[in-house]
């Protein structure tokens, strides 16, 4: 029969194994997401967009009151009068809007609340209130990896990770991952900067482009390494290591140091 310690010992190990085991799976899970978003979409140009007049009455219907009747903010929502196209667009096509959290919580993306035609629509309306940023048209160019690795390292890696996978950045807000984000919505959220991110309209073109490149390289990118459970940045992967051989090697001491002759009576 085996004693005390021994039985302790083993039922630590086989604890710290199925914890290991539970870690793993659930950041494979999380890293393992696709979503029919990635790539590119059509621009939504408000310059190309007839019926003015249908996208103030939808806006007069599902937003004024929130943000006016002429987009001047209320108690309940900023004014929209100075934010342009690539702000609407942004928010309506990442269904940060309408707003559906309790007040003082972060937007976070969901499924559009509107058909194509409606956010087009919409985006013309916002964007005749006022000269903000227009909808950008990021340029995709290997070329500029390299630059685009260097100025995400600098900008965007201390809030959403070395690898693009998001991640804290204090009072209770969180920087999103932006495997689902499209190039089109990155460059928009560079020249608006949603929520907590700062605004980086400063950025040069090519610049803001050479970013864009670099995250969507990053999705495509092999992994030489091994398992990537999820790209998730280096910290987490090697705490996950350590877990997991940590509890191999309790198993293997549990294994060994077990009177097998017990078990064969």
């Amino acid at each position: 029969m085996m004693n005390g310690p021994m039985t302790r010992l083993r039922q630590f190990a086989v604890a710290l194994a199925a914890g290991a085991l539970l870690a793993l799976g659930t950041l494979l899970a999380f890293g393992s997401s696709s979503d029919p978003e990635r790539g590119s979409r059509p621009l939504a140009i408000p310059s190309q967009v007839t019926g003015l007049s249908e996208g103030r009455d939808l806006f007069t219907a599902r937003c004024s009151s929130c943000h006016g009747m002429n987009g001047e903010g209320t108690a309940y929502g900023p004014s929209l009068q100075d934010v342009g196209a690539a702000a609407a667009d942004f928010e309506l096509r990442t269904g940060r809007m309408p707003f559906t959290g309790p007040p003082g919580s972060q937007a976070t993306r969901k499924p559009p609340a509107f058909n194509e035609h409606e956010i087009q629509v919409l985006v013309a309306f916002v964007a005749s209130l006022d000269n903000g940023p227009a909808i950008p048209d990021p340029r995709i160019d290997p070329r500029l990896l390299s630059d685009g690795q260097h100025l995400f390292i600098a900008n965007c890696a201390p809030c959403h990770g070395a690898t693009a996978n998001g991640g804290a950045v204090g009072g209770g807000a969180l920087a999103p991952p932006l495997d689902r984000a499209t190039s089109v919505e990155i460059a928009e959220a560079m020249l608006i900067g949603p929520g907590q991110m700062p605004v980086f309209s400063a950025l040069a073109a090519t610049d803001r482009d050479a970013i864009v490149t670099y995250l969507l390289q990053l999705r495509t990118a092999p992994n030489p390494g091994g398992l990537s459970i999820g790209g998730i940045g280096p910290v987490p992967e090697g705490f996950v290591a350590w877990v997991v051989g940590m509890g191999m090697l309790l198993i293997v001491a549990v294994l060994v140091g077990r009177d097998w002759r017990s078990v064969s009576r």
